[in-house]
């Protein structure tokens, strides 16, 4: 059982430079801006950090220089997932090590039909638990196509010692994390949200205690969480209604891109550059991101200017 951590725990963008190289002092600055949004936990090389194009080498630098920089700041959550249950564990022994406070980690799939069923799944998490002592998050999305029902999430939550949190972003997340609470009590210490908090409202109402959004605005979407646990839901309802057009612009039409986007033109990075086979978004969505987040005087706008 470990303590539960609320409010908003953002991933952290992966800077490049124009080239594609790795941007290590840009990924200080990414993480110091965020340490000024006010956010209570950072997340490192998830899959809003463009994990899928990062080479071990850059993993492991990348979760050097991070926890280095925040040098407990705030608590920093580095993903591990991969297919290969062996180099989870080595991963999660090297966040570990290196002073991580906490793992996430989604199902083992490698495509459409290279997915581990009920069984093996429990057995992949079990390993990493096994390897390490501190929380892991099991990241449910989409993104895997693995249906990780609720009975499995509360088996791993009662007979795997440090799986407690819970990112829930499939769809109708809110009916899971309901009956997910309901029928795990006290084992499921986090109960998350995700999507960039665009059914937070619906999740909150289902018990979640925090949200795991992108580091596009966060200093903006904590206060719906911490309204919302305070028992103040008039606020956070408007609040997040007040973001609420923004936060359907970055999940529907920008993704990831959203965030260094605006990183770039706050200048907190000094470029918004995705590796290949991802796109830069039309000047059409630029545009709209831009005027949407300078509607709601983003921090990151102008937290390096």
């Amino acid at each position: 059982m470990h303590k539960p951590l609320t409010g908003i725990f953002p991933v952290a963008p992966t800077p490049f430079d124009d080239a594609g190289v790795v941007d290590i002092e840009g990924m200080r600055r990414v993480l110091d801006c965020m340490i000024d949004q006010g956010v209570d936990a950072i997340c490192i090389l998830a899959n809003y950090s463009e994990q899928f194009v990062l080479s071990d080498q850059e993993r492991e630098a990348l979760t050097k220089v991070s926890l280095e920089h925040v040098a407990g700041r705030k608590p920093l959550i580095v993903t591990i997932s991969h297919f290969s249950t062996d180099i989870v564990v080595q991963r999660a022994r090297q966040a570990q090590a290196m002073g991580a406070h906490m793992v996430m980690i989604m199902p083992p799939y490698h495509g459409t039909l290279l997915k581990a069923d009920d069984r093996r799944v429990f057995e992949h998490f079990n390993a990493v638990s096994e390897a390490i002592d501190i929380p892991i998050m099991v990241q449910d999305a989409p993104l895997s196509g693995v249906t990780l029902s609720v009975p499995l999430l509360v088996k791993m939550a009662n007979e795997i010692e440090h799986v407690s949190f819970f990112k829930l972003e499939c769809p109708f997340a809110a009916d899971k994390l309901a009956a997910l609470i309901e029928q795990g009590g006290d084992h499921i210490v986090g109960p998350f949200d995700g999507e960039e908090a665009v059914t937070l409202l619906a999740d909150l109402d289902a018990g979640a205690i925090g949200t795991m959004t992108s580091g596009t605005l966060p200093e903006l979407i904590r206060p719906i969480v911490t309204h919302y646990l305070a028992g103040e839901k008039d606020l956070a309802l408007a609040q997040w209604q007040r973001c609420l057009p923004l936060i359907n612009h970055e999940n529907r039409q920008c993704g990831l891109r959203a965030c260094k986007t605006v990183f770039k033109h706050g200048g907190v990075i000094k470029s918004d550059f995705v590796r290949h086979p991802q796109v830069a978004m039309s000047i059409r969505t630029e545009t709209r991101l831009l005027e949407l987040a300078q509607d709601l005087d983003v921090l990151a706008l102008r937290w390096g200017k």
